[in-house]
């Protein structure tokens, strides 16, 4: 399933942090246009823009050839789909979103007409054929057999998310790639501006601690400080209670009944990924340890899209996010 492939990926994050170090500056660097205008001319770039193509660097420090401007883009994970979408680019192929058989439901409304080519990071290779995609956004692919196969169908194929890139890194590595990264920074700081906007006007609500979880089957699971949703949350001006207030991007083991009360928080925002994880949520519901949480007396808690909340994000996923947040807390 999903999550458990998403699971296994979290532990390698962990142990690649060097590797991830690399590849981001890799693409921060080439996000500075190290491929175009001047720098190109000194690059051999005029070459590059007769032929209309850019070298750039994906996030693995991978050096790619790519179209100046691509006009059949592939996308391979939701991320991807949401930072193309957030430039205003209709991909011609997109995959499933995570937990789900069908796209995003947050990005349902923007992808109709588009073919699905597979599964959140399971492309199925006939169907890419067929998009003759031009450029393919490989998100946190990393089955090198399956990357083979993709650079088979084109060469322009760009792992563009390393272990512990967060979303403003890779959406800048993505803006370079398809040759709008001036857009893509014009979007980050629309976005940090509106969130810091929108955490202003919490009143009461200002600054408080709010507690990130997703249910799984065997239980909860709260995100850690870096993780894309407590990040929107962070750049709201808001807290996260004093256990879930730990480095890294992914989130923590799943919790016994015993320990249930590492969840609380001012606010409860829970989200699920499977149907397993709803009815583990719905029966933990009934019990004593459960009712008697803080956030659960005050009658703090929302439920939320976990395939949002529970992603690496985007900037459409981070309004989605910060549009949760202050519709329920300017709300109490």
């Amino acid at each position: 399933m999903t999550v458990s492939r998403r699971s296994l990926l979290t532990a390698r994050r962990r142990t690649a942090s060097a590797v991830a170090a690399l590849g981001a500056a890799a693409l921060l660097l080439t996000g500075c246009g190290s491929d175009s205008g001047a720098d190109a001319k000194d690059k051999g770039g005029k070459d590059a823009a007769a032929s209309g193509t850019r070298t750039v660097k994906d996030a693995t420090g991978k050096v790619v050839e790519v179209p100046a401007n691509p006009k059949r883009i592939v996308t391979l994970t939701q991320e991807d789909l949401d930072a193309v979408l957030a430039l205003k680019i209709k991909p011609v192929g997109i995959t499933n979103g995570q937990g789900l058989d069908e796209p995003p439901a947050y990005l349902k409304d923007k992808v109709k007409g588009i073919d699905i080519v597979g599964g959140l990071l399971k492309p199925v290779m006939d169907k890419v054929v067929a998009a003759k995609p031009d450029l393919i956004l490989a998100g946190d692919m990393q089955d090198e057999q399956v990357l083979k196969q993709l650079r088979e169908i084109t060469p322009a194929t760009l792992v563009t998310m390393a272990p512990t890139d967060d979303w403003k890194v890779s959406f800048r590595g993505i803006g370079n790639a398809v040759n709008k990264l001036n857009d893509a920074n014009k979007v980050i700081a629309d976005h940090e501006a509106a969130a810091k906007a929108a955490g202003e006007k919490l009143g009461a609500n200002k600054g408080a601690a709010v507690s990130i979880v997703r249910w799984n089957p065997d239980g909860p699971s709260w995100m850690e400080k870096k993780q894309f949703a407590s990040g929107v949350a962070l750049e709201m001006g808001l807290q996260r209670p004093a256990n879930q207030n730990k480095d890294g991007n992914a989130h923590a083991p799943s919790l016994s009944l015993e320990k249930i009360d590492e969840i609380d928080g001012d606010w409860l925002f829970l989200s699920t990924l499977t149907s397993d994880g709803e009815k583990a949520l719905k029966d933990v519901q009934t019990k004593p340890a459960y009712k008697e949480l803080g956030a659960v007396k005050k009658g703090h808690v929302v439920t939320v899209n976990g395939s949002v909340w529970s992603t690496r994000g985007g900037p459409l996923a981070s309004d989605v996010v910060m549009n949760d947040i202050s519709k329920a807390l300017s709300k109490s």
